[in-house]
């Protein structure tokens, strides 16, 4: 299928570019956050030239630095040095203030757009993506490595910015009032350096192994975390602590490798910086004593020396931070950059104009790294009718709900709603028509008044308790302690099978789509809970299309029509009395469920 042109896909790179890119929006919050720590830089150097002027005024009184700018007597010009002193520590507080503001502002606006920006993107993904993938990966993703694009923005890229100013300018400094003493400060810059980009080669991949770790290990404990009553039904609690255990162990093993490696960068940072202030140090004083350098300026040199070696320690740091958020960001923006494998259609779909009309032409599909399960398949659905569908497992009843629903791209063929392409129509349209009820129900953490109501939050409460009368739900809803404000628990862990099945159907009846489909809803459910849905379906399938793929049977003897499947393929048609009359497959899966129903009875 074509790749939604909407999105789009950055190149594949550095990934600090990568992020730039993405984040161009904001191009003026980088650049005022950016001008906001180069002017903090600026004052925060100016105290060292403020203590060589000082030293000047005392040593050389009248004919200092400052008297030829007018300044003749000393009390002046410390007069003028200390009102100078408050206005620039004044400034290098206030921009210190506005680049921390700037700085965190952009941090979180950044991890809010690209986290939004990725769920946005995963929702849009084709099913086949999330079955190959875990949830605890990508919960991963989207928590953890987003977040610690926070420690770099916050702080990190503050200090590289100030660091590049700081060399720049004490160096041009240094060299321009004492060339043959400075150069000893730039011996170890070189190193530096190179030892950064050294470390930092050497630092990537372990970062990356660190983020791939934590993936893992989200995985596991988001798996456990699902699975805690087969956890407890299987007894095997402290086999999957031991499992929990070892993921733990590598994550905390990558982790320490990548630790190992950056902790050795500062000390040996700053072995070369002590060369370097030893030899200013020395050398310079040695000058200032046989007269050839001015004490003011050796007293700025010394002082200078430590502001612009020392910020080389952070350096480290940095790089730290830098690593372990361009590994996150890499995942992040891998993520956003997959693409689109199902694109809308531009064509709306207006509900009151469906007629609900299916058909199935010479489709054929096939999941990744499978057989095809269809081959040249043919169906028409007419508009109106309740069609049910019945057949072994793996047969592919539940793959032609999910190819309606375009959850999947069929290879070839074509599937048409109302005589058009259902690829034409604007996929939220789509779908939106669609009311499905699968047989594993999800409900989300809430109420039941709003997991009815979901997807039509403009309900009223009539609706709801209308709704959940026609899926026979009202009375058990009526015996909870608060009604319809109950709260079902994560997954609707708080209520029965039968009751979170009669709910989703509820659900399903607000959502009045002129398109139902029943995915096994009576599977798994009781003799009682069967025969509501069956009473329910009684009601709510006149004037609207309707599929019913049942593994019991009964539940679809009344249909407009039956289709038994197998291996992707229809082997019989008819209703329920023309097919027990066949003596085919499905008089044979009758047999046996009425004969097993018989043996319970």
């Amino acid at each position: 299928m074509p790749q939604n042109k909407s999105q789009s896909i950055y190149p594949k790179g550095n990934p600090l570019i990568r992020l730039i890119r993405n984040q161009s929006k904001q191009k003026f919050l980088v650049i005022s956050a950016a001008f906001s720590s180069i002017l903090n830089k600026l004052f925060d150097l100016a105290p060292p030239i403020l203590i060589g002027i000082s030293i000047d005024v005392v040593v050389r009184e009248k004919s200092s630095y400052l008297a030829n700018f007018g300044f003749k007597s000393v009390p002046i010009q410390l007069l003028v040095l200390a009102i100078a002193s408050f206005i620039i520590w004044t400034a290098e507080s206030f921009f210190e203030y506005l680049y921390a503001l700037l700085w965190r502002n952009l941090a979180q606006k950044t991890q809010h757009n690209l986290r939004i920006e990725a769920y946005k993107h995963l929702q849009e993904l084709e099913m086949s993506f999330f079955e190959n993938d875990s949830s605890g990966r990508l919960l991963s993703i989207l928590n953890d490595d987003i977040n610690q694009l926070e420690r770099f923005l916050d702080q990190g890229a503050n200090q590289l910015i100030q660091l590049i100013i700081t060399v720049i300018l004490v160096g041009s400094a240094m060299l321009f009032l004492a060339p043959g003493v400075a150069i000893f400060a730039f011996i170890p810059i070189p190193i530096i350096l190179l030892g950064s980009v050294n470390f930092q080669r050497k630092l990537a991949p372990k970062y990356k192994d660190v983020r791939d770790k934590a993936g893992d290990l989200a995985a596991r404990l988001s798996n456990n975390l699902g699975g805690m009553l087969t956890i407890k039904s299987f007894a095997t609690e402290s086999w999957e602590l031991k499992r929990l255990s070892l993921d733990s162990y590598s994550y905390q093993k990558s982790n320490s490798a990548a630790i190992k490696l950056s902790a050795a960068f500062i000390p040996l940072i700053r072995f070369a910086i002590l060369f370097a202030f030893l030899a200013i140090l020395i050398i310079g004083g040695l000058r200032a004593w046989n007269g050839n350098l001015e004490i003011g300026v050796y007293s700025f040199l010394v002082f200078i020396t430590q502001r612009l070696l020392w910020p080389l320690t952070t350096l480290g740091h940095v790089l730290d931070d830098y690593q372990r958020s361009m590994a996150s960001t890499n995942r992040v923006l891998d993520l956003i950059d997959r693409p689109i494998l199902i694109s809308s259609g531009s064509l709306r779909l207006k509900r009151n104009n469906i007629k609900g009309n299916i058909i199935f032409k010479n489709v054929s599909f096939q999941y990744n790294d499978r057989n095809k399960l269809l081959n040249d398949f043919n169906l028409e659905i007419l508009a109106g009718t309740t069609i049910g569908i019945v057949g072994p497992t793996g047969s592919g009843k539940s793959s032609l709900v999910k190819l309606i629903l375009r959850l999947y791209s069929i290879s070839s063929g074509q599937i048409e709603l109302d005589g058009v392409s259902i690829e034409k129509f604007y996929l939220p349209d789509l779908r939106k028509s669609i009311a499905l009820v699968s047989q594993e129900v999800y409900l989300f953490h809430g109420t039941i008044e709003e997991n009815i109501a979901y997807g039509n939050n403009n309900a009223s409460s009539f609706e709801i308790r209308k709704a959940a009368k026609l899926s026979e739900a009202d009375d058990f809803i009526g015996k909870l302690p608060e009604g319809y404000k109950t709260l079902v628990g994560e997954r609707g862990q708080k209520l029965s099978g039968g009751q979170c099945q009669r709910i989703a159907l509820a659900r399903a009846i607000l959502k009045n789509a002129p398109i139902l489909i029943l995915d096994e809803a009576t599977a798994s459910v009781d003799n009682e809970t069967e025969a509501a849905i069956q009473r329910s379906l009684a009601k709510i399938t006149s004037n609207r299309t309707t599929l019913v793929i049942a593994h019991r049977l009964s539940t679809i003897k009344n249909a407009d029509k039956i289709i038994v499947l197998n291996e992707g393929r229809i082997v019989e048609s008819g209703t329920h009395d023309y097919l027990l009359k066949k003596e085919g497959l499905y008089s044979d899966l009758w047999r046996v469920q009425a004969g097993y129903n018989q043996t319970l009875k």
